[in-house]
């Protein structure tokens, strides 16, 4: 039985998305790059500030891999992790950099960065280099556009949100399963911010139907949806990776001037639409009985549902 993506570590998750026996760990544990500021605050630390760095190969290629563990601060964003990841994107550009002078770059060789999300944003206990590793990150996507494609893989406990709900929505491509969640801001702030009547961080549906892997899926947010296992994204990414880099970049929901204008389109036909639940913009969408949806296999889910590039906005 394949393991569950949903209790996987972070470790574990780097480990499992590439080729077998080929993860190889860099400025891991043994390193102790932990932060500098949470002993000031009285705060433990970890050794590998709560993020799993380093590469592994699917087929030819060189894979960097980037794994968040919300067991550590939620997944927060501080500077040792912040540096990490921002790492990882430079060894991947050097490598095509590399591959591109030698005159040996070729589809089936290209590099990929591969980032498994888990968190919160930024750690609040080191806020500045916090935002700063966000907006370092989000340069380094930029540098990447027309060299190195950017996977996302989001199913873990945490979800992805914050500042790093941003990054995900940069990458090239997002895959998820139905238990991962993607937003800006998490439940818990929302209901504090604006009260239980508005947002009930405790209704799991809810937050299912409004930040969830189906309804990401629906809007466009989610590329391909696949069931809770390791096994499952592993295959989804090993397909991703054999796709040809224009191929890969199809995918993206964001980066252009007319995708721009269809996101602003999308927000206009939904404030139009007033819905009171995701599900008024499931149906909308085309979706007859959007209520059975939350309660498919994935396999019936996608054989079903209609999702917003089927319908003019």
């Amino acid at each position: 039985m394949s393991k569950s993506f949903l209790e996987a570590s972070a470790r574990e998750r780097a480990r499992g998305l590439v080729d077998p026996g080929t993860f190889k760990e860099l400025a891991g544990p043994q390193d102790r790059l932990e932060s500098p500021h949470l002993p000031v605050l009285g705060e433990a630390v970890s050794f590998d500030d709560g993020i799993v760095a380093g590469v592994g190969t699917i087929g030819e290629k060189k894979v960097f891999v980037i794994s968040q563990e919300g067991r550590f601060i939620g997944g927060s964003v501080g500077e040792v992790g912040g540096a990490k990841m921002v790492g990882s994107f430079k060894l991947a550009l050097a490598e095509y950099e590399r591959l591109s002078e030698a005159g040996a770059l070729r589809e089936e060789n290209r590099p990929v960065v591969l980032i498994s999300f888990e968190t919160g944003g930024v750690r609040l206990h080191e806020a500045n280099a916090g935002l700063l590793a966000h907006a370092e990150v989000m340069d380094c996507i930029q540098r990447c556009h027309g060299k190195v494609p950017v996977l996302a893989v989001i199913g873990s406990k945490v979800g992805c949100f914050g500042g790093m709900g941003f990054v995900a929505a940069a990458t090239d491509m997002v895959i998820m399963s139905p238990e991962g969640r993607l937003g800006l801001t998490g439940p818990e702030v929302i209901e504090q911010e604006m009260g239980k009547e508005e947002f009930d961080a405790s209704d799991k549906s809810l937050i299912s139907r409004t930040t969830g892997g189906k309804h990401k899926y629906l809007m466009g947010d989610c590329n391909y949806l696949v069931p809770d296992s390791l096994e499952a994204f592993r295959e989804k990414v090993k397909m991703a990776a054999a796709l040809s880099y224009e191929e890969i970049i199809k995918h993206r929901r964001i980066g252009s001037k007319e995708l721009a204008l269809k996101q602003l389109s999308l927000a206009e036909t939904i404030a139009d639409l007033q819905p009171s639940d995701s599900m008024d913009v499931w149906r909308f969408f085309g979706n007859q009985e959007p209520e059975i949806l939350p309660e498919l296999s994935v396999e019936e889910f996608l054989e079903r549902a209609v999702p917003r590039e089927r319908r003019e906005c």
